[in-house]
């Protein structure tokens, strides 16, 4: 087949963002409750997010720099607090998730926005998303920083201190039903995907037979 190469270095960064996030497709989405040190909530999705490990449990997400440089108000609140919650988005609260995208003023609590509820956490300060059927509440283990100026990334890594998953989600071993979830994840440009029971397929590890 033919290909064409791209460097990022000869591209604008927001050339080579758009170009990575429609080629690392789909990505799930943290949605992210944090606290100022003075107790103001913040929310939003990060799709630059994953599981890290199982030993201790961990997740990562990267809060990219806004285009001009300035640290997004999530990372101000982890750098302050050390805690932070990932709530996961099903197709239900898409839209409400696609709001809190939006820039609000720092101190502006994106749950009274949207009209999202929240619950307490047990172990850190930042609420839950109440609507979620999926949340983390998290301790900050390291900040990693790559990069300086507009989008470069800040690689936030958290330590799962519990979970908290709705009933309805639950299989009798106690993990949660992929069919049953309804998943969302993020594309590239403004697309989304659902992880509908007809898109997936399971495919076992392989034996070594």
């Amino acid at each position: 087949m033919s290909v064409r190469t791209f460097v990022p270095s000869e591209m604008s960064p927001r050339e080579a963002y758009a170009l990575l996030i429609s080629c690392v497709a789909p990505r799930p989405i943290a949605w992210v409750s944090t606290c100022a040190p003075d107790g103001r909530v913040n929310l939003a999705p990060f799709s630059f997010f994953n599981a890290g490990g199982a030993n201790p449990v961990s997740v990562v997400f990267s809060c990219t720099n806004f285009r001009d440089g300035r640290p997004k108000d999530t990372l101000r609140n982890v750098h302050a607090t050390g805690e932070f919650v990932v709530n996961i988005v099903p197709y239900w609260l898409a839209e409400q998730m696609n709001q809190t995208s939006f820039e609000y003023e720092y101190g502006v609590s994106e749950f009274e926005q949207v009209g999202l509820t929240r619950a307490p956490s047990l172990y850190v300060q930042p609420p839950r998303v109440a609507e979620s059927p999926i949340a983390m509440e998290c301790k900050l283990f390291q900040v990693v920083a790559h990069g300086a100026g507009a989008v470069a990334a800040n690689y936030v890594i958290g330590e799962v201190l519990c979970f908290h998953i709705a009933e309805t989600l639950l299989t009798p071993e106690g993990i949660v039903d992929n069919l049953v979830a309804d998943y969302i994840g993020r594309m590239g440009e403004s697309w989304y995907v659902r992880a509908t029971p007809e898109a997936k397929f399971r495919m076992e590890r392989p034996t070594g037979k």
